[in-house]
């Protein structure tokens, strides 16, 4: 499941490039044609400006827009969260599994695989579906991210002490990038009923990635990108909120050690019931 969990990601990720390779970087105005650049990316130029001129600026335009369609999303987001919570939870069972059927002969694989897909269908879990929301939005990213790359009236407005198709001489958005990238995944981190060595680097090394990328970038899309980050940590605190969670995971783990301790109590009663 894990095999086509990726595959289907990588899947989407590499066919959104091939389509993309095919559109190119030319500037998006009225005459652009085809369907990613004369419909999606212009509709989305056309709709950062209108905000612009309603909210006073350019850089609000993006702020406001962006929160749009993260909102837009946001069920999608919800899906794909719930899922991968559940998920998480039955980490432990799955690795009981694969500790129980470790042997790599065909019988065994096939044995680990049958109860494997048993344990999913009693959680409720399905590990493909976790999959999908990441691959329906990755275009309506990538065209907000294009929308603005590509409209030079976006990249060459103001805001505040940004020019924003410049970089941000301050670094103050590079490092707001960082730091809520770092928040977000902290988050997702902290309500996971346990963490590996992978999720750490991860958690620490993608705020470093987002630093460094954002240097080069202009100020328009770092704006984009801190407004994401910041919007998926408050996504993150409201509906997969990891204090709630553990307190949740928490209490069902006493719930379980109480119905153990009766079961245990309830045998020793039947034992000597039967010495009598």
């Amino acid at each position: 499941m894990k095999k086509l969990k990726r595959f289907i990601t990588m899947f989407g990720i590499v066919g959104l490039s091939v389509l993309l390779t095919a559109c190119g970087n030319q500037p998006i105005t009225e005459h652009s044609t085809g369907f990613w650049d004369g419909v999606v990316l212009l509709n989305f130029s056309r709709a950062i400006i209108w905000l612009a001129h309603v909210f006073g600026g350019y850089g609000m335009g993006i702020i406001v827009f962006t929160i749009i369609v993260r909102i837009i999303i946001l069920p999608l987001m919800v899906f794909q969260t719930r899922s991968m919570r559940k998920t998480q939870e039955i980490q432990p069972q799955l690795k009981a599994l694969q500790k129980k059927y470790s042997s790599r002969d065909q019988e065994t694989m096939a044995k680990l695989r049958e109860e494997q897909q048993k344990l999913y269908s009693e959680a409720g879990v399905n590990p493909v579906a976790g999959c999908l929301p990441m691959v329906v939005q990755l275009p309506i990213i990538w065209a907000l991210y294009q929308a603005i790359f590509r409209t030079d009236v976006l990249r060459s407005g103001h805001f505040l002490w940004l020019q924003l198709g410049a970089k941000d001489p301050y670094l103050i958005l590079p490092i707001l990038a960082a730091i809520f990238t770092f928040l977000s995944s902290w988050l997702m981190m902290k309500g996971q009923p346990e963490s590996n060595s992978m999720t750490t680097m991860m958690t620490v090394t993608t705020p470093v990635i987002i630093f460094i990328t954002a240097l080069s970038l202009p100020s328009a899309l770092s704006l984009y990108w801190v407004i994401t980050n910041a919007f998926q940590v408050g996504q993150t605190l409201a509906i997969q909120n990891p204090w709630k969670i553990r307190r949740e995971r928490e209490e069902k783990i006493r719930e379980q050690r109480a119905h153990q301790r009766q079961i245990r109590k309830a045998v020793r009663r039947a034992k000597q019931s039967r010495r009598k």
